[in-house]
């Protein structure tokens, strides 16, 4: 005789359905799709070009930046490349929570995919261009370690004929230090004031083209579809997601805090999750290391930088550096006010913030729901109440956004 389940069970299986019912794809208002969907690769816009940088789109220069990209000759002591802290194993960064070329640096590695759709670069944004990005660790001391002079040689005799097909010819160096730069050792700085203006310019200018090619390497580094994406897309278009895009209730409840009450995507917003801008969300500083003003200090030094989009080595006009004649020059809301990051792929790249404070997810969440203090000026962050499953919904989430 076929026997009926208990009633206890009954109730608790009833319970369980009702429980995981609660959450699914068809419980998403119309706004949250409309939501759901500008946060989706699909809603990606074609990458824009670069007025600075006329070679930002040309295969022969990104050919050669991405030789250049891996070559760890392009360093003063020949052990350090760009791939050195941008590794491709690792969403091209390192995993450390600073930076090591030649010495540990004061900031974390950012990633670089997608990274030709920020207008500022760096933490706090001291750069405005890829490709004046791409050149400022080279005459770092703790990253490459190399000086400008140094490069412009080594160009010549490594990547004579290649650089000279794209760029033109090279100038004539045979006057010129071997080791020179405004920026490096004593030494090096007084041999860059003994050279005429004009090499000064002719060395720059190399500089610069070496900047221009590694960008247009760089601007082939772009996001991949995740699960997000094909959950997106599904929600989207009124469709039930197939197995590659399918979410769990948790997952999906984390979605709804995270474009909702949990205010997320106040800052981590669009088809890369961030709003390329600059917030103080009060993370403590690390004491061993020197006072960090984040985009106070980065107006100051974009606004200097001679290889900025109105410098002289820009292809850009005027009318094209909105961004820099325009940016925010003072106030409070820039002290430590740091660059919002990209969220896609974040699960894989522990620990987080600009100098690696936090060392998970679970405790970078914790950070954004409890709101503390910022040490200097007000954080921008406001305390929002999250339950323990509340907060372990939105880890669930955002490890949907990885591969």
């Amino acid at each position: 005789m076929k026997r009926s389940l208990p009633l206890v069970v009954l109730l608790a299986v009833i319970l369980g359905f009702l429980v995981l019912s609660r959450h699914d794809e068809s419980s998403f208002t119309d706004a949250e799709k409309k939501t759901i969907a500008s946060l989706a690769l699909t809603a990606l816009p074609k990458l824009p070009p670069d007025p600075s940088n006329r070679y930002a789109d040309d295969p022969a220069a990104a050919a050669l930046g991405a030789t250049l990209f891996f070559d760890v000759r392009m360093s003063g002591k020949g052990n350090v490349s760009c791939s050195t802290c941008h590794q491709l194993e690792r969403q091209f960064q390192d995993g450390l929570p600073r930076g090591h070329g030649l010495a540990d640096t004061d900031r974390r590695t950012m990633p670089l995919s997608g990274v030709a759709y920020n207008s500022w670069f760096f933490w706090d944004g001291h750069r405005d261009s890829l490709w004046s990005q791409a050149i400022t660790p080279m005459e770092e001391p703790r990253e490459h370690g190399g000086d400008r002079a140094f490069y412009a040689h080594f160009m010549k005799e490594a990547y004579g004929e290649r650089y000279q097909r794209i760029f033109g010819p090279l100038p004539d160096l045979s006057t010129v230090p071997q080791h020179a730069s405004p920026l490096g050792t004593p030494a090096e700085q007084a041999a860059w004031k003994a050279m005429t203006a004009e090499q000064q310019d002719e060395v720059n200018r190399v500089l610069a083209n070496i900047g221009k090619a590694i960008e247009a390497f760089e601007r082939s580094i772009m996001p991949k579809k995740t699960r997000f994406d094909r959950f997106a897309e599904a929600i989207a278009s009124g469709r039930k997601p197939g197995k590659d895009g399918a979410f769990s209730e948790l997952e999906i409840e984390g979605l709804k805090l995270f474009i909702g009450s949990a205010n997320c995507s106040t800052c981590h917003n669009g088809p890369r999750f961030t709003d390329g801008q600059f917030h103080n969300t009060g993370i403590a500083p690390v004491p061993s290391l020197p006072p960090d003003h984040g985009r106070a200090e980065g107006v100051k030094l974009v606004a200097a930088d001679p290889f900025n989009c109105l410098g002289r080595y820009s292809d850009a006009g005027p009318q094209d550096c909105g961004e820099l004649r325009f940016m925010a020059k003072s106030g409070p809301g820039l002290e430590r006010a740091f660059k919002v990051p990209s969220l896609r792929g974040v699960a894989g790249r522990p620990p987080y913030m600009h100098a690696g404070q936090i060392a998970t997810l679970e405790e970078a969440v914790a950070h954004y729901a409890d709101a503390p203090a910022a040490p200097k000026d007000g954080s921008e962050l406001h305390a929002v109440t999250l339950t323990d499953r509340g907060r372990m919904a939105l880890v669930a989430f955002l490890k949907t956004l990885g591969d």
